[in-house]
């Protein structure tokens, strides 16, 4: 089994608010919040396996940088089904990659499982536990006591917030979309002001339930990459197959790009492009040309799912190569006028400075394979920065058997491109995780600081920065 198999072996242990010890350097004078991260924590319940990386039950690391010195605590999201499944110790809800256990009918007519397991949103009184599938959980931003669902005052119980909010800088509007299955497919697009209340909303009807993971801001616009994916509803429905089992790649219907207006959530157009899969931007802005430029990690086809399936066996064999791409939009017919890779290294998890979403930009920071890595049995093992002005990147590798988790950037003064970045990393040979500080400017360098854990983190997907 490959090293990184064993952070996700066994079954999360959480551990309450702790002080950390310095393994190595020291924290940054000036970096002072909370990190925070989300990602599944259990991945079996009695002697049974979820079906894919993606069903696995939520867990919160929080992560606190203060004067007195760093500390952290690592929890569960007490969600209903999390609460149901560890009373009756075995799966009791169908999820993304996996029916109920047992026969087909005890998955007939029951709702999915909110796993609140993707990302995280850090609002002024609460951090959102997100999932795409529902709505948020919330929770306390200093201890991670669960507080419950969360409608943002204005969301059904039917609606999801998706797990990709978007924080317009200028307005502080946080955006989002969730979709919906009803009598029709609803594409719903969010607006929300600084405490997550949704002041405005906008549906537009889709053609089919797709998968539609994430979404980009680029100045006065919204803009989604629908991937050319149909779910077979009927098997689903039945409790014959998972919503996963139950997609298909059908690369003749091409990508559907979708624009609407940021401040009325209006439509404005839509035209197909050539067939590929992304899960994340990251990021987008309108050029000189009034022109939309759209950064993100871009897949051939599907079979990322698979190989995502398999992460959760400990034991992938399916290779699969995420890449780098901008393309150069034409906002009022949706049409592509240029696509170009930017980088040919596997890669995933792109972010850029949370101050200029939607806006012109220099530095993606992403997660990237090592060099030479088996593609086929290895998962992302280094974090890098890519420099656009230059077409440089530039690589933090942390050696062999260590794995870290999505690189978050925080400035070292407000608005800067400069500062610190900080991933938690699995390390493999001795089984523990730590917190990595690095400075922005000498990724390749060792990091400033290194920050023990008390357990093992497992790898897991998004998180977020709160300045403290």
């Amino acid at each position: 089994m490959p090293t990184w198999s064993q952070a996700l072996a066994k079954p999360a242990e959480e551990f309450p608010l702790k002080p950390l010890p310095i393994l190595s350097g020291e924290i940054p004078d000036g970096l002072r919040g909370t990190l925070y991260r989300n990602g599944p924590g259990r991945l079996e319940r009695g002697s049974q396996k979820v079906g894919h990386w993606f069903d696995g039950d939520g867990a919160i690391l929080a992560i606190h940088l203060r004067e007195a010195g760093a500390e952290a605590t690592y929890r569960y999201v007490q969600t209903e089904g999390y609460q149901k499944e560890a009373e009756a110790n075995e799966f009791l809800y169908p999820n993304y990659g996996m029916t109920v256990p047992g026969p087909f009918w005890k998955t007939w007519g029951k709702d999915v499982k909110n796993a609140a397991n993707t990302s995280v949103l850090a609002l002024p009184d609460k951090l959102l536990a997100l999932w795409e599938g529902g709505n948020p959980h919330a929770l306390d931003l200093d201890d991670l006591a669960t507080k419950g669902l969360d409608n943002l005052d204005n969301l059904s119980e039917k609606q999801s917030f998706s797990a990709h909010p978007k924080i317009d800088h200028k307005t502080a509007n946080i955006y989002n979309f969730g979709v919906s299955l009803g009598a029709k497919v609803t594409l719903h697009l969010y607006q929300s002001d600084t405490t997550g209340k949704v002041i405005k909303k906008s549906d537009y009807p889709l053609d089919g339930l797709r998968i539609v993971h994430d979404f980009v801001l680029a100045g006065s616009y919204i803009i989604f990459f629908v991937p050319p994916i149909r779910v077979k509803l009927l098997p689903a429905a039945l409790g014959l197959a998972s919503l996963s089992e139950a997609m298909e790649w059908k690369p003749e219907l091409g990508t559907e790009i979708l624009i609407f207006d940021r401040d009325s959530l209006s439509f404005i157009s839509k035209a197909k492009a050539d067939p590929w899969f992304q899960w994340h931007y990251s990021n987008g802005c309108v050029n000189q040309e009034g022109n939309i430029l759209v950064e993100f990690v871009r897949y051939p086809d599907f079979s990322t799912n698979q190989n995502l399936k398999e992460v959760a066996t400990g034991k992938t064999k399916t290779p699969v190569k995420g890449t780098l791409w901008e393309v150069e939009i034409e906002p009022k017919t949706a049409t592509v006028i240029r696509q170009e890779q930017l980088l040919d290294r596997g890669s995933d998890f792109p972010i850029v400075p949370s101050h200029q979403t939607g806006q012109k930009w220099r530095y993606t920071y992403l997660s990237v394979h090592r060099d030479n890595a088996d593609l086929s049995q290895e998962i992302l093992g280094a974090i890098a920065r890519y420099d656009r002005q230059l077409k440089k990147i530039t690589v933090a590798d942390m050696g062999e058997n260590r794995y870290p988790s999505e690189p978050i950037f925080v400035p070292n003064i407000p608005n800067s491109e400069q500062g610190w970045v900080l991933t938690v990393v699995y390390d493999g040979n001795n089984h523990s995780s730590e917190l990595r500080i690095y400075d922005s400017e000498a990724l390749e360098s060792s990091p400033l600081c290194r920050l023990g854990l008390p357990n093992v983190i497992p790898i897991g997907f998004h998180g977020t920065w709160k300045q403290g």
